[in-house]
């Protein structure tokens, strides 16, 4: 036989026979060869990369897998929360598109938690005691002048107004903050300031909105007093009626020189988490370069700006019949 592997070694001398080194000792310079090319540190260096993105990558992994369960457990829970606070396992599916299968793994989790809990009569889920506990803490800290002040100074900024909000004190609508242009308009208002029910634009959405009877009394008192002119502007036949039903149509009031000479003004109310009016957002100025149609520049922001301040107090509009 090696006879055999001689001769085929003589007949191709350019063939190349790697033989095995097992079990042979490797020379000086072999070895100083490999220290020249990879070495042992090389190799130590390349298996340790090798465990660490051996190791890495599925904690990697583990850490994506978790952050994503946990934001489709949020989407479970604030879908739940949209739909009333209570829902059956099919509508919510259909509410956050997903799989009932998957929504319903979800649900368990936080029923566990005690997030979400079911009825045992009609299977439906609705938010858990844990979840009403959040909730308070969160209404606890729901401050309609807070909400309401970014809002106010981005009105002042985009069109260089006047601009306040205002909530409803025992003596009138009263002004708590107010954000005022590089070159303010002349007015005798204030923070403290109590502003008209019937003549300026930030008491007829108070009017408007709130059905409280001291605020209509305080309607009444001042439209006993009216001047025969501010009457003329009002409905001859029923003018306080009227003036609530032209607020809550449009959701917003304007004015012009009613209240004060030369100044005409918008307001849109900020509502809280259970849709009731706790404060109103106001941008006034001269009349004369004061735009102040409800669907003018300024009326469409005065109005998203009132919105955006809803939003954060927790207040979602209600959802259409049959949605």
């Amino acid at each position: 036989m090696s006879g055999a592997v001689d001769l085929h070694l003589k007949i191709s001398p350019m063939t190349t026979i790697k033989r095995s080194t097992v079990g042979r000792p490797r020379s000086a310079a072999s070895l100083s060869r490999t220290a020249g090319g990879v070495g042992a540190s090389g190799l130590d260096a390349a298996e340790d990369a090798s465990h660490a993105d051996g190791a890495g990558a599925p904690r990697e992994r583990g850490r994506r897998q978790r952050v994503q369960s946990a934001e489709t457990g949020m989407v479970v829970l604030k879908g739940l929360a949209r739909l009333g606070g209570r829902a059956s396992l099919t509508m919510l599916a259909q509410h956050v598109q997903q799989s009932p299968a998957k929504v319903h793994r979800y649900l368990m989790s936080l029923v566990e938690e005690g997030l979400v809990a079911q009825d045992a009569d009609s299977q439906h889920y609705y938010l858990g005691l844990e979840a009403m506990l959040i909730g308070v803490a969160a209404m606890r800290q729901a401050d309609p002048v807070r909400a309401a002040e970014p809002a106010l100074v981005r009105l002042r900024e985009a069109f260089d107004v006047t601009c306040f909000i205002a909530v409803m004190g025992n003596k009138g609508p009263t002004i708590v903050r107010f954000e005022e242009p590089g070159l303010p308009v002349t007015i005798n208002v204030r923070i403290g300031s109590v502003m008209s029910v019937l003549w300026s634009a930030t008491g007829r959405v108070f009017l408007g909105l709130l059905d409280d009877p001291q605020v209509l009394a305080m309607a009444e008192r001042e439209l006993a007093g009216a001047t025969p002119e501010h009457r003329a502007e009002l409905d001859p036949v029923d003018p306080i009626g009227a003036l609530r039903a032209s607020v809550r149509a449009t959701q917003a009031a304007s004015v012009r020189d009613t209240n004060l000479t030369g100044i005409s003004a918008l307001a849109a109310p900020v509502f809280n988490y259970d849709g009731r009016l706790v404060g109103v957002i106001t941008a006034l100025g001269a009349t004369g370069g004061f735009d102040a149609r409800m669907d003018g520049p300024i009326g469409e922001a005065v109005r998203r700006e009132a919105l955006a301040a809803s939003h954060a107090l927790g207040y979602r509009p209600p959802l259409p019949s049959g949605a």
